[in-house]
């Protein structure tokens, strides 16, 4: 299947200046640093079993209108500054060794084996994103341990781990949310136990943080994201569960997240924290689902209604199907989801008012059924009610890779489709220029040409959605899976 290219290993790391075919905006000056699975190979001729346990690996796109760092590529007025590096982690190192023990879906050892290893050398082949905390740019996957990386270099600084007396757990989701109004970041982290707990936590910086508040749980569900609003932290509590009592005993072989089992009796529990007193307001139930990406929330009606986009799938076997085995035979259904909306009636609540005149509830709005992947919004809209989203477009059933980027309008239902540059496309991240309506600013993706064995970075101007700007990398990237544009990491004379 073509589709497999984007699940190949690369070996190849590159520190370069690439020429432009187009132009980039004057103002566009930062850095898109993604991160993925750069390579499913371990040493001695084994490889991972799952997509999401390929080694770590970053690419760094710095932009250079104009060419100010006086790189030579090719006489182009504009330039790119790339670089791509394996994350030097204890993981990569054991991977080289031939002594890799598995991770999310790969590997052998007994669910109590796992979870004494999180609490004692959490593993940290952090291939999730990078998110800045304070003056820190972090590699993240869904352990407590961060890798603490140079921006420029992609070289591993340090790696990170709270170690202080605020409650901790043993799983993160990986995704951090950010405040734009305070910057302040919020993380959830598992704590098994009897009694287990879904801590809530304000990251400060150098280390520190603040508890927002604590949610108990008879079962821990698998949430790899949550949501935020300005006066909340929104728990999505999916009936992928696991039993924290197995933890304790012996047996349960196999791969760690094939310990969870997927209980849709339970329904699922969508849990509303006030951000301020740390209290539960709200578990209103809908029907079982399941899904990674929250893609957005707001407030409205004065505080009454909480609202939150959320990519949706029918249930976790998703999971499975994201074996390297089925995306390589070209079976991608697990990767296409839908957009939904949650309004959650607090029914009174506000604040630490928890019980009101009226009883919590959500409800479900279908916004867009025909096949999205890695959702995102623009920054400057996080805990606002936004109007576009954009994401990969997938068909639904399907048996190709996302084979364009979408901008999806939520007040019309209008959608605008690109898929020029390329056969398959990434992650779309909506950079704002500053001003002006909503989806003023560029999209940046990268396709892959099959033909030619290449990626290519494409910038999509954010209105007319219509191609800016390309560049062409040196190799073929896999697929990887999250970015962030960094303003503040900018061009200079040695990259």
């Amino acid at each position: 299947m073509a589709t497999s290219l984007g699940f190949h290993s690369l070996s190849d790391e590159r520190a370069t200046s690439l020429a432009v075919d187009g132009s980039l905006p004057a103002w566009l000056t930062g850095s898109l640093i993604r991160n993925g699975p750069g390579s499913f190979s371990i040493a001695d001729g084994q490889a991972v079993d799952h997509w999401f346990d390929g080694l770590a690996m970053c690419y760094r796109f710095t932009f250079d209108p104009g060419n100010r760092a006086g790189t030579a590529v090719d006489g182009a007025d504009d330039a790119v500054h790339y670089r791509n590096r394996f994350l030097d982690t204890d993981a990569y190192a054991d991977a080289q060794a031939g002594t890799f023990d598995g991770g999310f879906a790969t590997g052998e050892s007994t669910l109590r084996e796992r979870l004494a290893g999180l609490f004692t050398e959490p593993y940290d082949n952090t291939n999730i994103i990078v998110e800045r905390v304070e003056d820190q740019y972090r590699a993240l996957t869904e352990s407590p341990r961060a890798t603490v990386i140079d921006p420029r270099t992609l070289t591993v600084a340090d790696d990170v781990q709270y170690d202080g007396p605020e409650p901790s757990g043993q799983l993160v989701c990986a995704h951090l949310k950010r405040d734009p109004a305070t910057g302040t970041l919020f993380t959830v982290e598992t704590e098994f136990g009897r009694t287990s707990t879904y801590h809530i936590h304000a990251l400060l910086g150098d280390g520190d943080r603040r508890h927002v508040g604590s949610v108990e749980t008879d079962a821990p569900a698998y949430m790899h994201s949550f949501a935020l609003t300005p006066h909340y932290v929104v728990l999505t509590e999916f009936p992928l569960r696991v039993n924290p009592l197995s933890f304790f005993k012996p047996g349960r072989q196999g791969p760690f997240i094939e310990q969870f089992e997927w209980q849709p009796d339970r329904g699922t529990r969508v849990a509303v924290v006030d951000r301020t007193s740390g209290e539960l307001v709200a578990e209103p139930r809908t029907e079982a689902l399941f899904g990674f990406h929250h893609v957005n929330a707001f407030e409205r009606d004065g505080g009454t209604e909480v609202v939150f986009d959320l990519e949706t799938i029918p249930d976790a076997t998703a999971i499975d199907d994201l074996s390297l085995e089925t995306l390589r035979q070209g079976n991608l259904d697990a990767v296409a989801g839908r957009l939904e909306r949650f309004i959650v009636d607090l029914g009174g609540v506000t604040g630490s008012d928890r019980y009101g005149p009226g009883e919590a509830t959500v409800r479900r709005e279908m916004r867009y059924d025909e096949g999205t992947a890695l959702p995102t919004v623009s920054p400057a809209r996080w805990c606002r009610p936004h109007q576009y989203v954009y994401a990969m477009s997938m068909d639904q059933p399907t048996t190709e890779w996302a084979t364009g980027v979408l901008k999806y309008d939520t007040e019309t239902g209008a959608v605008a489709e690109f898929s020029s540059g390329g056969d398959y496309f990434g992650e779309p991240i909506f950079v704002p220029r500053g001003g002006g309506p909503e989806d003023s600013g560029v999209v940046l993706t990268v396709a892959l040409d099959i033909d030619a064995e290449r990626s290519r970075l494409v910038v999509i101007d954010g209105e007319s959605f219509d191609e800016r700007a390309r560049v062409e990398l040196p190799h073929a990237a896999p697929f990887d899976f999250h970015g962030r544009y960094f303003p503040e990491v900018q061009a200079r004379a040695e990259t």
